[in-house]
């Protein structure tokens, strides 16, 4: 009578659970890496923990293929073979959860959402793959994005550098290891590698093409940069080590928008938009605040540009502001850029002639 509710072998045990177990790991390792294992992107931490789901990954491609060409034939091996998939989908689950993660925080939505999205869709679609990890040319488009995925933000930490030549390095590094990874897998079986060649070698290339199209057109945002916190405020002052920012009252859930923002401005006032830009230690470059007001026949014009530079290592941000006088009625926004042209982020704001001066609220940064 028990046995009726007790699975007949492993192959059964996972059909029965899967539905429930895989749904829960992934929300689980979302939260887990969002708020604990990733906190830092340049922690040796974030490094040990995707380089681990990379390594279970690569692992579990090339046993999966032993075990089918019939090289490895131990019972014990046999008895496991059906969690393999199950192992390879847990792994590139965790590792596109921990870009999600690190991606997101860096993106601006309103440029790099589509990158976002992409990674977003491989981390949800995660749940229906798990039949498609059995074949060989699935899993190595879907490890080589991986690889590619890592480097674009892990190169630009070890050589403490941003920009498109540390981009093309990334996406050059990741062929050569993607090469490598298929050389080893020739060795030990040859006759998968042989059938499935061509097929992988225009995922390889088509992923290729679409990551480098997707940065030059600043769909993929500048990692290792990630904007932390911004505003536009009446007056900024320093006071010992923290910025005090003089800001219009606003409701409380607006205090953590960017975007929309009124700005009520007084006769000969100038407007300060201030930032908090995260970078890793050791990382110094030049940052761009544009500033643009909206014309209604020619959009977005830029009336000026103001460079600063920023130095890397503190976690809430690398504190900087811009500030403009003769400002009129109407939208406005500060593009946060690197000096190559990419957007970290974005304040926007719409101002408005008033006769007296605001209220305004103190906020400390």
């Amino acid at each position: 009578m028990i046995r009726r509710y007790l699975p007949k072998n492993t192959e059964e045990l996972i059909h029965w659970y899967e539905r429930y177990i895989s749904p829960f790991a992934l929300v689980a390792g979302f939260l887990l890496d969002n708020f604990f294992f990733l906190d830092r992107i340049d922690s040796l931490q974030s490094y040990l923990i995707l380089t681990s789901y990379m390594v279970i990954a690569a692992l579990g491609i090339a046993v999966i293929h032993l075990i089918e060409t019939g090289r490895w034939r131990h019972a014990l091996i046999l008895k496991i073979a059906p969690f393999v998939p199950v192992v390879i989908q847990f792994a590139f689950g965790g590792l596109f959860s921990g870009f999600l993660s690190v991606y997101s925080r860096s993106a601006s939505v309103a440029v790099s959402w589509i990158f976002v999205l992409v990674i977003a869709g491989l981390l949800i679609g995660n749940e229906r793959f798990r039949k498609k990890y059995i074949e060989f040319s699935f899993q190595v488009s879907v490890y080589f994005i991986g690889l590619f995925s890592f480097f674009i933000f892990f190169l630009p930490i070890i050589f403490h550098r941003i920009g498109s030549l540390m981009f093309l390095l990334s996406g050059i590094v990741s062929l050569v290891l993607i090469a490598i990874f298929l050389y080893m897998l020739r060795l030990i079986v040859p006759e998968v590698v042989k059938e499935q060649r061509a097929r992988v070698a225009r995922s390889i290339a088509v992923i290729f093409v679409v990551f480098n199209a997707l940065y030059f057109t600043n769909a993929i945002p500048p990692l290792p940069l990630a904007l932390k916190d911004a505003g536009v405020y009446h007056s900024v002052a320093r006071e010992g080590d923290a910025y005090v920012l003089q800001a219009e009252p606003v409701p409380w859930y607006k205090r953590y928008l960017l975007y929309n923002t009124q700005y009520h401005r007084t006769a000969g006032e100038s407007a300060f938009v201030f930032t908090a830009i995260y970078a890793p230690s050791g990382l110094n470059t030049v940052i761009l605040h544009e500033w643009q007001s909206k014309d209604p026949e020619d959009g977005w014009v830029t009336q000026s540009v103001v460079p600063f530079t920023i130095s890397g290592g503190r976690d809430e941000g690398y504190r900087g502001y811009s500030t403009k006088s003769a400002l009129h009625e109407g939208k406005w926004r500060v593009n946060v850029l690197t000096s190559n042209g990419q957007v970290i982020g974005r304040v926007a704001f719409t101002i408005f002639n008033a006769s007296t001066t605001l209220e305004l609220r103190e906020v400390r940064r």
